[in-house]
């Protein structure tokens, strides 16, 4: 409830902006870190890159794509519940409560749809 933008919905299980002097890459292995307590050795493996819009709160947005069986531990200051969803499940929920999803997680999302994978989102 402490974010200032779209506190209380639904996002990406972990997001960030860079520290200055950061790449994309680094800010996503110190973001695992910080949000859901995964330290690893490198980088995720990147996805998608979305440049800036209006649906991105004019920011630039790299997804990156990690599988890990954990453990997890969630940053309480920041996240106050974690989930797994499957794609249609999290695609059902869009369009019946898109409200209770951050806008540029539902920009997002629509992008990556059409894949077969199973994406975590916390809230």
């Amino acid at each position: 409830m402490q974010k200032d933008l779209a506190p209380g919905c639904w996002d990406s299980s972990c997001s960030g902006h860079l520290d200055a002097g950061e790449d994309y890459d680094s800010a996503a292995q110190r973001e695992l870190g910080e949000e859901i307590g995964v330290i690893l050795d490198g980088p995720p493996t990147r996805w998608v890159y979305e440049r800036a819009c209006a649906a991105t709160g004019w920011e630039f947005v790299w997804v990156y794509r990690l599988e890990h069986e954990g453990p997890f531990e969630l940053h309480r200051a920041e996240i106050s519940d974690g989930k797994w969803f499957t794609v249609e499940e999290v695609t059902a929920a869009i369009e019946v409560e898109p409200e209770a999803y951050a806008p540029a997680f539902r920009h997002l999302w629509a992008k990556l749809n059409g894949g077969n994978v199973t994406v975590p989102t916390a809230h």
